[in-house]
């Protein structure tokens, strides 16, 4: 296994000295924004991550390696790059061995970080049901991921292009957690509310490393969903973005649009109607789970060591 994992120094470094690891996506530079903002944001985000007191994993696959933490070249190549596949968990045998640039979804950055032995991982939002699954079977590989493989993933709830309430029956039959980070319902990625309550919920970082610290020393397999929602003066007003998303998702139905293309063109379309809107709200929402993932990396870092 080694073989194909590849650490920075820095990781290395954070690794040998028992520091708290941050992981982070790749997916977000490649296809979650254009150039330039995504790299700068990526920076950025890394820079949240070190002035937390924890140092920052982005994981990507790079000539036939998983790169477990980037250099800045490598983060500015990647957010440039327009041959960079997406890669899910079943993809990254196949990227590996052609030696592709693969840039890590949840699913694949959740299976990277746990490789490296990474518990915390923060991104913008995850995957989940999509409207219309129960004839299309679209559903993203991210939830099964998070049955499964023992990270905890931070992120402003579900994008709201999903279906929530079923992505919510989802998670639960596969015995994930979904933890309201200050708040009591998941938070719809834009928007700080959902209308979907949560069973359990805290604002204290120490509540989540003491249960992802219980949920794993007991041998409980699978992930947990850190559910904050964006800050409440980036938040987009929810009447507007709903019907931005209606339109998005008619648009995506007439052109065909199916499968891992999805939520890269919903994504871009809701960029387009609003302006830019929805691309300030993405980038404050994934600067502010970096924060909170930080904190919940150092207190379980205190807890293990």
């Amino acid at each position: 296994m080694k073989q194909y994992l590849e650490f920075s120094k820095e990781v290395k470094e954070a690794i040998e000295a028992g520091k708290p690891i941050v992981a982070l996506e790749s997916t977000i530079i490649s296809h979650g924004m254009p150039y330039p903002q995504n790299v700068q944001t990526a920076r950025e985000v890394e820079q949240i991550v070190r002035d937390g007191g924890a140092v920052p994993a982005t994981m990507a696959l790079i000539d036939g390696k998983i790169k477990i933490g980037l250099s800045d070249d490598e983060l500015e190549m990647f957010g440039n790059a327009d041959n960079v596949a997406k890669a899910s968990r079943r993809d990254i045998g196949y990227l590996l061995a052609t030696k592709q640039l693969g840039a890590t979804t949840v699913a694949a950055t959740m299976i990277c970080a746990d490789l490296a032995g990474i518990r915390v991982f923060v991104t913008g939002g995850i995957g989940g049901v999509h409207r219309g699954a129960e004839t299309t079977m679209d559903i993203s590989a991210d939830l099964d991921e998070l049955g499964k493989t023992n990270v905890a993933v931070v992120c402003a709830g579900a994008k709201s292009i999903l279906d929530i309430g079923l992505t919510l029956e989802y998670l639960e039959t596969k015995g994930v957690p979904v933890v309201g980070y200050g708040t009591d319902e998941l938070p719809a990625f834009f928007t700080r509310k959902s209308g979907f309550p949560l069973s359990i919920s805290t604002d204290s970082a120490e509540d989540v490393a003491g249960m992802l610290k219980a949920k794993w020393d007991l041998g409980l397999e699978g992930g947990a969903v850190i559910a904050n929602p964006i800050p409440e003066e980036d938040e987009l007003d929810p009447a507007f973005i709903n019907g931005i998303i209606e339109n998005a998702l008619q648009e995506a139905k007439e052109n065909g649009i199916s499968g891992k293309e999805t939520t890269p063109f919903l994504l871009g379309k809701v960029k387009d109607l609003t302006e830019g809107k929805s691309l300030v709200a993405n980038i404050a929402l994934v600067k502010h789970n970096a924060k909170v993932g930080t904190e919940i990396a150092v207190a379980y870092n205190e807890l293990n060591s």
